[in-house]
């Protein structure tokens, strides 16, 4: 095995079990020598060593700034059943949680450095698993992990394998093609979330089909939207306005700029309720819509897609945030509620607090934060990794 040897003290963060060796990081890669050639292969699992030689753990290799993702501590290799010991882990964990039921077949399975396992995302939509590699030694094991799924999960029947937009180009550039990976069956399904049913296209849709990660909140809008018009901004599959119509919603609005979006939400909402829900969708702008909406609705929900990918964005991204949700404080009803969200893991909760602060004192009006939202248990945090805290949201009331 490949060892990556690191500079001096640069092991500090990973005794505190943080999961990511960056490039810098490293003094000498010394390579296995039953296996010569250039160096490390993209994904090939690694053993790290600190520069007296300790052994730190082991990992998967790859080109960028980020050189190891980190798989295990104290050890120099995996067990012969890691990748199933790892899924029977996380299934339990949402066992535990009471997220598995009846009523909702939606939910994610492995989330990353959450479950010990970075680079690699698994969502559960009925019997099918859909997987996600974000790093090549995830996508070199790609079957095994299949494998470990349909072993340890008793829901899951069949496994799809998506990573075309989410793997390094070096990776893609090889080859990695989307398809099933054990069984098979149709590109998308009706599946439930808390008694509503969704259409998903995990072939063709953002992401694996649907945005779990909003499960929570929106069942939190549901209990607000009585009797309320309602303003769906950035709806993409409709979560949101799906919730608030059965919350009692006097009118709902759904806007995105997506033509493919506005005929999915309409579907969800057809799949939950009659023809005559007070209902309608809107292919447009999201500035363009909210330039002229003033005290024409008392909720309105702003889940925008993230704005910040990276941290040379983050200046714009935080523009971005305050224009926008200055436009809604400032245009929504006297006494209204405004469901505001960033999914940008390079804003952290205090830029975006203090992008929503700027654009409340922007407008004047007297507004209160009645929530702060974040993340569902299914995506969990490593207390060792704090970056990956990712979705931040604030409820407001404005007067």
């Amino acid at each position: 095995m490949t060892t990556i040897i690191l500079r001096p003290h640069k092991e500090e963060s990973l005794l505190r079990f943080h999961p990511w060796v960056f490039s810098g990081a490293i003094q000498k890669i010394v390579l296995d020598s039953d296996y010569p050639y250039s160096g490390p292969q993209e994904g090939e699992t690694v053993k790290v060593e600190d520069a007296g030689g300790n052994i730190i753990g082991i990992g998967h290799y790859q080109t960028g700034a980020i050189a190891v993702r980190m798989l295990q501590f104290g050890a120099d290799e995996l067990a012969a059943d890691f990748w199933e010991q790892r899924v029977t882990a996380a299934y339990s964990l949402r066992r535990q949680a009471g997220l598995i039921r009846s009523n909702n077949n939606i939910w994610r399975l492995i989330h990353g450095e959450g479950d010990f396992l970075p680079g690699l995302v698994v969502d559960v939509y009925g019997g099918t698993a859909v997987m996600q590699a974000h790093s090549a030694g995830m996508h070199r094991n790609r079957n095994l992990i299949a494998k470990a799924l349909i072993a340890a999960v008793p829901e899951i029947k069949r496994v799809y394998y998506k990573s075309e937009d989410t793997l390094p180009q070096k990776v893609r550039e090889d080859g990695c093609s989307s398809g099933w990976l054990a069984g098979e069956g149709e590109g998308g399904c009706i599946a439930l979330e808390n008694g509503l049913k969704f259409r998903i296209d995990w072939e063709a849709g953002q992401k694996t089909g649907f945005f779990i990660d909003q499960r929570e909140n929106r069942a939190l809008l549901e209990h607000y939207s009585q009797g309320r018009d309602v303003l769906n901004m950035f709806c993409y599959t409709g979560g949101f306005s799906v919730y608030a119509l059965r919350g009692g919603a006097k009118t709902v609005h759904s806007v995105d700029v997506s033509a493919k979006a506005v005929a999915l939400v309409r579907e969800n909402v057809a799949l939950n309720f009659t023809l005559d829900a007070p209902h309608e969708a809107f292919a447009c702008d999201a500035f363009e819509y909210m330039s002229g909406i003033k005290d024409k609705y008392d909720l309105i929900i702003l889940d925008p897609p993230a704005f910040a990918k990276h941290r040379d964005a983050i200046k714009n991204a935080l523009r971005g945030y305050q224009r926008i949700n200055a436009r809604a404080i400032e245009q929504i009803r006297s006494g209204g509620l405004l469901f505001t969200f960033s999914c940008s893991q390079a804003i952290d909760k205090e830029m975006f607090r203090l992008a929503v602060f700027s654009a409340a004192a922007q407008t004047a009006r007297k507004v209160r934060i009645l929530h702060q939202l974040h993340q569902p248990m299914d995506h969990p945090i490593n207390i060792y990794h704090p970056e990956g805290e990712y979705l931040k949201g604030l409820v407001l009331q404005v007067e």
